[in-house]
């Protein structure tokens, strides 16, 4: 499994059928009643595995940190007429012929399943309320789309089908459909960032699989408990909200700003952005080194008392200080909340943002680098309490009434896909993970390893200065890794110029890969 744009993902031609979610006390049609008939009979879970009795508790919740600034920017946005868009999706296959009636009932399961899928979200009093909605009055709609012949018609209907379907501000906030053939199906849910965050992304391939799988098979749905996210949201909400910029947990944070109080790292390199302008994006993905080459990689990085992690990161480095950047590393790094087993299983945005300093000065080889950011990994996990959006408002005010982050940021992210929920069964579902942003001030990259090896997808704004210097750090980049899984070190600095640019990436058939994804 790993991430790429979905403009990218080969998915062969079909019928589309979309399933539309809606709430009512009284079921009028018979589609909507069987489907609701048919999670029951199957004993398919509502929240944190309970029946769908409709004993949910209406009440308003409030929102997370995260949820909130969302929120906060898409009605700002909209009021400007200036809107911004972003979702994240994902993508899996079905073998054999589809059994359309337990896929919606395995849809309808996940839905009822996690708390913040159900959500409206509304302003009151100021803060941002979460209501749910009673998982036994959800219901599906069918919503036959058309056929589609050719597959790359199919691919622009989808990616403006995502773009077009999900608001921050109207409810539901995801869209659920499949692309039907005789003998297959991809079944695609993209979602508003609002409740869900990357790693939600191989959970709903699994529980939407292993509950179709189930009811294909006339059993019970047996999935693990999954503790509701507004519980999370609630419990942050009332560790934090209280505290002040003068709280010994934000110490931290104050020493990584320094002198200059810069709250938000600067990406090194130029990306030729104007002060306070926005940009369409540039959306690519491509490998940066096979599943052999990704082992040595790793086995390279644990002789040295390092993770595959801290090897990506310090070569990251490494070629951001080769092409001008500081000796010093200074960059933001998304952690997971989910802990080692209270939230494993639940659906949200559970994601904290910290930052990261090391050296990797020049003349430092493989070894001492990887040191130091293990050394700075270290310093920065122990100081995992505040929630980043809560220190970005304490700490630098003005910045967080803006509606983006003020300028290009140094950002890292990597996931080791095997790790995740379901990983087992990746190769059967072949799942795939897709994000997307309508504009952008700067530069994210995302790293991803799974079974076919080592991979990089990188969103950044769309501008001749950006294309020169994102296709010219990733040819280095591929070219560091590459060099450290054959020797063990750092190559040599080579300059980035406009020729040095990565292969085109082509579109990834994932059906008929077999494993691709």
């Amino acid at each position: 499994m790993r991430q790429f744009p979905l403009e990218m993902h080969h998915v062969a031609p079909g019928r589309v059928v979309e399933w539309r979610l809606r709430s009512t006390t009284a079921v009028a049609d018979r589609p909507a009643t069987q489907q609701t008939d048919d999670v029951r009979q199957f004993g398919a879970g509502g929240p944190d595995g309970e029946q769908a009795d409709g004993s949910g508790d209406p009440a308003s919740r409030k929102a997370s940190f995260n949820q909130d600034k969302h929120f906060t920017v898409a009605e700002e946005s909209r009021a400007a007429d200036d809107p911004v868009a972003s979702w994240v999706a994902v993508t899996f296959e079905v073998t054999g012929r589809l059994d359309e009636r337990a896929l919606a009932a395995a849809l309808l399961c996940f839905v009822q399943r996690h708390e913040v899928l159900r959500c409206a979200f509304r302003r009151l009093a100021g803060e941002l309320a979460c209501e749910p909605f009673d998982p036994a009055a959800l219901v599906l709609d069918p919503e036959p789309v058309g056929v589609f012949d050719d597959a790359g018609v199919l691919s622009d209907f989808l990616v403006e089908r995502f773009k077009r379907s999900i608001d921050t501000l109207s409810w539901p906030l995801f869209i659920m459909g499949a692309v039907v053939r005789e003998d297959s199906a991809t079944v695609y849910l993209a979602f508003d960032h609002i409740v869900c965050d990357g790693m939600s992304m191989p959970i709903v391939a699994r529980e939407v699989l292993t509950a179709y799988e189930d009811l294909c098979r006339g059993e019970r749905v047996d999935l693990p408990p999954a503790p509701s996210y507004l519980d999370f949201a609630d419990e942050q909400r009332r560790r934090y909200l209280s505290i002040d910029a003068r709280d010994g947990r934000l110490d931290y944070w104050k020493a990584f700003m320094g002198p200059a109080g810069e709250f938000f790292p600067r990406f090194p390199l130029d990306l030729g952005v104007e002060p306070g302008r926005m940009y369409p994006i540039v959306n690519e993905a491509s490998m940066l080194l096979d599943a052999g080459e990704a082992e040595v990689f790793e086995k390279t990085c644990v002789a040295v008392g390092g993770k595959p992690f801290m090897g990506v990161l310090g070569s990251v480095a490494v070629c951001l200080r080769d092409a001008g950047g500081p000796g010093v590393y200074r960059g933001l790094m998304p952690v997971s909340e989910r802990g080692r087993g209270t939230w494993t299983n639940s659906v949200g945005w559970f994601v904290n943002t910290l930052p990261i300093e090391f050296d990797a000065s020049p003349g430092r080889d493989f070894a001492q680098v990887m040191t130091s950011v293990r050394a700075g990994f270290s310093e920065m996990m122990s100081h995992l309490d505040v929630p980043f959006v809560r220190a970005w408002e304490l700490l630098a005010p003005q910045e967080f009434a803006a509606r983006s982050w003020p300028y290009p940021v140094n950002f890292f992210s990597y996931i080791d896909m095997r790790k995740c929920p379901g990983a087992e069964r990746h190769d059967d579902w072949r799942p795939t993970t897709h994000v997307w942003s309508a504009r952008a001030n700067g530069a994210c990259s995302w790293f991803q390893r799974d079974t076919d090896g080592l991979h990089m997808n990188s969103i950044y704004v769309d501008t001749p200065a950006a294309r020169r210097t994102m296709g010219g750090f990733q040819e280095a980049l591929r070219l560091t890794v590459q060099e450290v899984a054959r020797s063990g070190g750092f190559r040599r600095p080579v300059a980035l110029t406009p020729q040095r640019r990565p292969v085109r990436p082509t579109p990834v058939d994932v059906a008929a890969s077999g494993r691709r994804g």
